[in-house]
């Protein structure tokens, strides 16, 4: 079965609280629910995790390389400032997909540089908690293609 590892960088634990006008009124856990239930309709496995600590996610991405065969990250803040999480997903050799929930391109001009979307196969942004899923989608149909030229 196909593994997922879902990644969540700092302060996505406070959706629902944190600018509603921006990330909308789910929950972190409205989300990984949302997800959990369309993961079984793709019939994959999937593993869900959020944390405020970039060394923490950094160890998870390691932990993603022999385990899991794509990752989804929403490293949030890190995005942007992250050498470490550029460097680890660039050890993986499996799919990656960069989610936001907002659109970080039409938000403040910090936000505009992404650490992540040279490495990522596809970057989906300003969809709301919906993004995670068309996330989903996207590793799914990414594995396909990789499986078939195999």
């Amino acid at each position: 079965m196909i593994k997922i590892l879902i990644l969540n960088g700092p302060n996505l634990n406070m959706l629902g609280l944190r600018e509603p006008e921006i990330y909308g009124d789910k929950t972190l856990d409205d989300i990984k629910k949302l997800c959990l239930n369309h993961v079984s309709e793709l019939e994959m496995k999937l593993d869900f995790r959020q944390s405020n600590y970039e060394g923490k996610l950094v160890e998870w991405i390691h932990s993603a390389y022999d385990e899991f065969n794509g990752i989804i990250i929403n490293a949030a803040a890190y995005t942007h400032t992250s050498i470490a999480i550029h460097d680890a997903l660039k050890l993986l050799d499996i799919p990656i997909i960069e989610v936001h929930i907002s659109d970080p391109k039409t938000r403040e001009v910090f936000r505009h540089t992404s650490y992540i979307e040279p490495l990522a196969h596809k970057v989906i942004a300003g969809q709301g908690a919906h993004g995670y899923l068309l996330a989903l989608d996207a590793l799914k149909d990414t594995l396909n293609i990789i499986n078939k030229s195999e």
